[in-house]
């Protein structure tokens, strides 16, 4: 089975930012079932893929899933953490503890975090230090509502999201963080930004990181979209100039359509 991939986007000075697609199981799966799914994710992805693919299994799983992947191409995200090193907090997981499962990234700010859970711009921001000190690689997520969108203030969202997220980060934490943009509005609800709609809001993103950063830390940035992304459209969506990759819900459940992810593309026979 050949999977053709798209070419990682070039940069002036001859780096390349190399494509993410990242799989948020949310709270689905048992253990069992991650093992079945990641045996044949790995076996599907065999030559090494283009893109750098990374699954967040529940809690639960990732040591389980960690002992599969050794040795293969596909990386290992946590969905939450939290802020402090340790102590009293039932229920709760540090950094240390995730890094020491098995997990080189993390996935913080996730809107069902902020709209469920009540997750604060300050808090995510303490998050995201708390990861990059536990050597955690953080897939930063923002974005903004469909009335915050309608009445005209996504970029001064966006803006805020960002600006208070990465407060006082260095310019080496920023080339560590990924950032994950997605539409509220969008996810899980089946309704998709265009493609021209999200490169709107990634340019702005890459945009804001060069003033802040320089133009070095932008480029080399990996700016994904998240929010109903399926096999359908992953192919438009990665072919607009700042859109580096995806992180992916529901299509990230099984492992053909995963695959198909991965390749941006239908494959057959999976």
């Amino acid at each position: 089975m050949e999977i053709r991939m798209k070419a990682a986007v070039h940069l002036e000075d001859g780096k390349m930012v190399r494509p993410v697609i990242a799989g948020n199981w949310k709270m689905n799966k048992t253990v069992a079932e991650a093992v079945d799914f990641v045996s044949r994710l790995v076996k599907a992805l065999t030559p090494r893929p283009e893109p750098e693919v990374i699954i967040a299994p529940p809690f639960t799983a990732i040591q389980a899933v960690a002992e599969l992947l050794q040795g293969s191409p596909v990386r290992l995200a946590a969905q939450n953490l939290h802020e402090a090193e340790k102590g009293a907090y039932t229920g709760e997981i540090s950094g240390a503890m995730i890094r020491e499962a098995g997990c080189t990234h993390v996935i913080i700010g996730h809107s069902e975090r902020r709209t469920l859970f009540g997750e604060q711009d300050e808090r995510i921001h303490r998050k995201l230090v708390a990861a990059l000190a536990a050597g955690l690689k953080p897939i930063f997520c923002i974005g903004e509502t469909l009335q915050e969108r309608e009445e005209g203030r996504m970029k001064n969202v966006i803006e805020r999201q960002i600006k208070e997220g990465l407060n006082n980060l260095t310019a080496d934490d920023i080339r560590r963080t990924l950032v994950a943009y997605e539409p509220v509005w969008a996810i899980g609800t089946g309704r998709t930004a265009t493609p021209v709609q999200a490169e709107e809001v990634h340019r702005f993103i890459r945009e804001w990181i060069a003033g802040r950063y320089g133009n070095e830390a932008a480029a080399e940035m990996a700016i994904l979209y998240g929010g109903s992304v399926t096999p359908k459209n992953i192919a438009e969506l990665m072919s607009q100039p700042d859109i580096n990759g995806a992180l992916v819900g529901g299509a990230s459940l099984d492992v053909g359509s995963f695959v198909q992810l991965v390749a941006y593309q239908s494959i057959e026979g999976v």
